[in-house]
């Protein structure tokens, strides 16, 4: 049944949402103020799909991506740059309102720069045999083939052409396959994932793959098959090698930008400890002007910052330590010798670690988060055990998405 309804605001997932009798309707692709023609989706109640814009939006624009609206990977390419900002803003505003949280939120800084040096490619076999590769088609889980995804930075070209390569190659597929692509400063790094074991013959057809592509590197769930060179990247003029499916910041200047920010920040810093360090982002450029202590459960990520140290010039003494911070985070009394703790947690946040800080003598504290919502739980913990929340910049890297990261400081 088409129905007729009238946009009221765009939601947390940048979807259209209008206002029914039994609730909240979410339509992807309309703007507030619209008023659309959609349909029910099927077997979701809550959503609508868009038909029609019957009467558009002064803000609404065209997209770029000719995918855009099939393929799941952005949500809004269709809205005004400006107003898309600020919105994005709002996010976090909004989850620091719902802790009853007052603080001033800094405009957006865009660190998109060159584009996403990460993809993953999903590569299933179609009705008719065909290896299909691209992204899940949005809201369904389908996979639209693409030949190009301008949101890539140009350091990932040719990764779809590779992808397609080894999607035919390990054909049929019978189970989902997934495919990792990483630029890196000396070639791409490939992570192949669900393939289930490789037989001999295939691995000399990847070995061919790979010298064709001239790739650095490639891993099955993160264990070696081919290395031609060990794929590296820079952080502060340490070269540190990439451990196989490790996360790392989805772009080169949302990095650089985090990592100032938090420096920023750092600056009184004599001896800082770095919670959820990964293989050293932000602890290898701020031991050029602290003492650090790194932390963090991925062993793989620890061990490829200890071997960066070897050739790092010019810092202060640093460590670095693997230890899982959810089951056993640094306690109160571990916390003594540092004068500032920076922690980037995964998306659930860090409610165990926030608490051993408020419980601490520790009188900085600088949270990066990738998730408004967890970030607001934790910073509500540190404010009531007397922190006050000085400043909170939120970072747009995965532009025409609604997610957003944002770096604050905390003092007391």
């Amino acid at each position: 049944m088409v129905e007729r309804l009238t946009i009221d605001h765009i939601g947390q997932r940048g979807d259209g949402v209008a206002l029914g009798e039994q609730g909240p309707l979410y339509i992807a692709g309309a703007l507030a103020g619209e008023v659309v023609e959609v349909e029910q989706a099927l077997e979701q109640h809550e959503r609508r799909l868009l038909l029609r814009v019957e009467q558009a939006s002064p803000q609404r624009i065209t997209p770029f991506c000719t995918h855009f609206g099939v393929c799941g990977g952005c949500a809004i390419q269709h809205w005004d740059p400006h107003a898309y900002q600020q919105w994005k803003k709002q996010l976090v505003v909004q989850a620091l309102n719902f802790a009853s949280i007052a603080c001033h939120v800094d405009d957006l800084i865009d660190a998109h720069g060159a584009g996403r040096r990460r993809v993953t490619l999903h590569a299933r076999e179609s009705q008719k045999g065909v290896q299909r590769v691209g992204f899940a088609a949005a809201g369904r889980h389908d996979i639209v083939p693409i030949d190009r995804c301008p949101v890539l930075a140009p350091a990932l070209d040719g990764a779809i052409e590779i992808a397609n390569a080894i999607a035919e190659l390990l054909g049929p597929i019978k189970k989902p396959l997934d495919i990792q692509v990483t630029a890196t400063s000396n070639g791409l790094d490939i992570d192949i994932r669900g393939s289930g074991p490789l037989q001999p013959a295939i691995l000399a057809k990847l070995a061919e793959l790979a010298a064709k592509h001239n790739l650095a590197r490639v891993t099955r769930h993160a264990e070696l098959v081919i290395m031609r060179r060990p794929p590296c990247i820079e952080i502060g003029g340490t070269q540190v090698t990439l451990p196989a499916g490790s996360f790392m910041q989805p772009t080169a200047a949302g990095e650089d930008i985090l990592a100032r920010l938090v420096m920023a920040h750092c600056s009184r810093g004599i001896q800082v400890a770095d919670l959820f360090s990964g293989f050293g982002p932000f602890a290898l450029r701020l031991a050029k002007i602290c003492r650090v202590a790194a932390f963090d459960s991925d062993e793989a990520a620890i061990a490829a910052l200890l071997q960066a140290l070897k050739t790092a010039k010019g810092i202060k003494p640093m460590t670095a330590n693997t230890r899982d911070l959810f089951r056993r985070p640094l306690m109160a009394q571990e916390l003594r010798d540092y004068d500032c703790v920076v922690f980037d947690p995964p998306r659930q946040g860090a409610e165990a670690q926030s608490r051993q800080i408020a419980a601490s003598k520790v009188t900085r504290a600088i949270a990066v988060s990738c998730n408004p919502v967890t970030f607001a739980r934790d910073a509500r913990i540190l404010i009531d055990s007397g922190f006050r929340l000085e400043s909170v910049t939120p970072v747009d890297q995965f532009r025409h998405t609604p997610h957003v990261e944002l770096v604050a400081c905390f003092n007391r």
